[in-house]
């Protein structure tokens, strides 16, 4: 597993990280996305997932919150970012600190 890497998306959003050499995984709803993370899981350390399924498999994603790995990573799809990314990286670095150094919104 070590420094495996995978993305799970629609098939447009993940052609660049193909490119790049990430294993990609094209998942056009969320019951595939839930399928495919369940089964690439144990094999990768790092796994993006693009925000619009992501935020549909929000409760489903919360048992790798606890885990050191898989790191599992929301991105920005081909339609760009909508903002909930930036949510869930605040709300874990909150978690975490206890604080949010990032973004600063008092």
């Amino acid at each position: 597993m070590t420094g495996k890497t995978a993305i799970v998306g629609d098939g447009e959003s993940i052609t660049v990280f193909k490119a790049a050499g990430v294993a990609a995984f094209a998942a056009e709803d969320s019951k595939k996305a839930r399928e495919i993370v369940r089964k690439i899981a144990k094999d990768y350390a790092v796994i993006f997932i693009t925000e619009n399924l992501y935020k549909e498999l929000g409760d489903f994603l919360k048992r790798f919150d606890e885990a050191p790995y898989p790191v599992v990573l929301c991105i920005p799809s081909k339609d760009g970012a909508t903002g909930y990314g930036d949510e869930v990286i605040k709300d874990a670095m909150i978690r975490a600190l206890g604080v949010d150094i990032l973004f600063h919104n008092d």
